[in-house]
């Protein structure tokens, strides 16, 4: 069933049904949808969350079906915001979505006023991932980035800490030394793999669908258990 009649009997046995009218009516916003934040969005919208912003410039290629849940052969060539949509609107169409085919920077975040609970960081670019978290401290949104999933194998791996907290992952380094120079503090919630990376020295990154994907679940699964526990 779709629309107000998505059958949530299910949830509403493990959580009853305040906490899945609470997830119902909680907002979330979601930059960045390929391996990660393509399967944070399946398990966003199937848990019921009914309000949400997804945000990603970019379209599908071939080279995204092995590991991202949103691309297939008949949409190479999309946009993932798009295709996204299309997705959501197949689970339930009840959802009220809005889209921005738009790169996170400076001009896009001062022009669009995004008013959301919870930001899911999906994106891969470090000057993004920043902005995102000082638009998220400013305007008292709760905040979790996912960091490398790239050149690891094993999900059993990954973990929810704070940044400074990490091991073995380089976009996690970079990011602390941003947030240095920029003097923020904050315990940002990550999502990580304490996993040494496989490959090193190679110009692009490899990737298989369990880390990203189970990454993912991981980001999702904070968003959820934090709108029943704190929202």
């Amino acid at each position: 069933m779709c629309g107000d009649f998505m059958n949530l009997i299910r949830s509403e046995i493990v959580i009853g049904k305040e906490n899945v009218n609470k997830i119902k009516n909680a907002s979330v916003l979601i930059v960045g949808l390929g391996g990660v934040g393509g399967s944070a969005l399946e398990m966003i919208v199937r848990s019921g969350v009914e309000n949400i912003i997804i945000i990603d410039y970019d379209k599908f290629e071939e080279s995204n079906i092995n590991r991202q849940i949103i691309c297939l052969n008949d949409n190479i060539g999309e946009y993932k915001t798009s295709e996204a949509f299309k997705r959501i609107k197949k689970i339930n169409d009840g959802c009220k979505i809005k889209v921005y085919n738009n790169k996170i920077d400076e001009f896009f975040l001062k022009d669009n006023h995004l008013k959301v609970d919870y930001v899911i960081d999906a994106c891969d670019d470090i000057k993004a991932k920043i902005l995102l978290i000082k638009y998220a401290i400013s305007n008292n949104i709760k905040i979790i980035s996912c960091l490398g999933t790239g050149n690891k194998l094993d999900p059993s791996k990954l973990k929810i800490s704070n940044i400074w907290k990490t091991s073995y992952d380089p976009l996690a380094k970079k990011l602390r030394q941003c947030l240095r120079k920029e003097n923020i503090n904050y315990k940002l919630p990550v999502v990580y793999s304490d996993e040494k990376p496989l490959v090193k020295g190679q110009k692009s990154v490899g990737s298989l669908p369990m880390v990203p994907n189970a990454a993912g679940i991981f980001t999702a699964s904070f968003v959820i258990n934090d709108i029943i526990n704190n929202l």
